[in-house]
């Protein structure tokens, strides 16, 4: 079986400018990237939470993003997805949003399955282990989570166009390259340069250690994996961000610190919120509240209900974290929104962008279409449909002749003839 590969990228082939000051992590500068720089945008927004390490590196993280800067150029950002389920959820939702807008400004973005650590379970967040998954069961969903990635890549490329050039949008497994990997052969090249105290120092091992259950090996070593993911894409596709959810942060370190004792270069990480539910209980399928992307799951009008039912208090920053709506936008539906709440304005926008994004412009169709049927807004021949699934009967919904009069909302009014009874 091959080794591993840990050669180092020399200084000087593209991936960052030496000598600037350290990175701006929880009050970008607006003077210095402007009021329209990416990072200092989505700072804005409330989805960019966290940006490590905080100071020390060789290059500053505004700089390296926006392209207006001398020297400038397009980077490379990636998230990692487990395929412990056959369907992404809303919690995943915020750290795709986040590869969106860095692809919407120009830069690659990578959507990493992690085919190969999904085996060992990622420890961070969780209060126990998480149950072992069969490989076959875990290959499965890392094909359907590839193929739902790659749909609402096309949902976004197709549906939410900006005018400006995207970068690219490339779904890899990690599973590709563990493959080919001798256990003692990695071991030897890599855990050499991990350092016990630093990995048992991480709050999701100290939290875990302290535990009834404990920790397992398996679960201890995911952050090494982790590590390893993002030097492996550093080396074969200059990828220098990683995006994760806030509780990723320990391994984005461990990542981090990796790279620069192999290479000398500086990487960088960036956390999202994570989404919870109105007892703060994290969105997923551990916690049972898991609100799917896949349709088979949850249907697109179960999706655009989830979010239609939001709260007023949280709708205003949903707007902003969900959606590609310019914040001066989301201002003006919140002033509409004071002065006709009954109308609940915002949710209705915030659960259309979802369901769209997520599910197309005929998945929003069909959630609205849905919508319309369970809220009252059909009869037929003056009779009221609630119901979509219901049968149509002969003599109560088709009269006698063939004919049914079909009525949607207040003014449209249809006569159908039906051809076969």
């Amino acid at each position: 079986m091959a080794a591993p590969i840990l050669r180092c990228i020399s200084r000087g082939q593209g991936l960052g400018t030496p000598g600037l000051s350290g990175v701006l992590p929880l009050g970008l500068r607006e003077a210095h990237s402007g009021a329209q720089g990416l990072l200092a945008m989505q700072k804005a927004r409330g989805l960019f939470k966290e940006f490590f390490p905080e100071r020390g590196t060789k290059t500053e993280l505004p700089e390296l993003f926006d392209r207006g800067t001398a020297g400038s150029f397009p980077q490379t950002i990636y998230c990692g997805f487990d395929p412990t389920a056959d369907s992404l959820h809303v919690g995943h939702l915020l750290a795709l949003l986040g590869l969106f807008h860095f692809q919407r400004a120009g830069h690659n973005v990578i959507a990493l399955v992690g085919g190969a650590t999904a085996r060992l379970g990622d420890p961070s967040g969780r209060t126990k282990e998480r149950e072992a998954l069969e490989a076959e069961r875990v290959q499965s969903n890392a094909r359907a989570l590839r193929q739902g990635l790659k749909a609402l890549a096309a949902n976004h490329q197709q549906l939410f166009a900006n005018g400006r050039t995207w970068g690219s949008f490339t779904v890899l497994d990690n599973s590709a390259w563990y493959q080919k990997q001798d256990l003692v052969d990695f071991l030897a090249a890599v855990g050499g340069h991990f350092r016990m105290g630093t990995l048992l120092s991480r709050l999701s091992v100290q939290t875990r250690l302290k535990s009834s259950e404990g920790m397992s090996l398996a679960e201890f070593l995911y952050q090494v994996l982790q590590a390893y993911d993002f030097y492996y894409l550093f080396q074969h596709y200059r990828c220098r961000v990683q995006l994760g959810g806030s509780d990723q942060l320990g391994n984005i370190m461990s990542g981090y610190e990796f790279i620069h004792k192999l290479t000398g270069e500086d990487v960088f990480g960036i956390s999202v919120p994570l989404i919870t539910s109105t007892t703060g209980a994290k969105l997923g399928k551990s916690a049972g509240n898991a609100v799917w992307l896949n349709r088979d799951k949850t249907s697109p009008f179960e999706l655009y209900q989830f979010f239609v039912r939001q709260q007023d208090d949280l709708v205003e920053r949903y707007l902003k974290l969900f959606t590609f709506l310019p914040l001066p936008e989301i201002d003006h539906i919140m002033q509409l929104h004071v002065k006709e709440p009954e109308k609940r304005g915002p949710q209705k926008r915030l659960a259309t962008e979802v369901t769209k994004l997520v599910h197309g412009q005929e998945g929003l169709d069909s959630a609205k279409r849905y919508r319309m049927i369970t809220e009252g807004g059909v009869s037929i021949n003056h009779r009221q449909v609630t119901n979509p699934e219901s049968v149509l009967v002969v003599g109560q919904h088709i009269l006698k002749n063939g004919l049914s009069l079909l009525k949607i909302g207040k003014r449209n009014f249809y006569i159908i003839k039906w051809l076969q009874l």
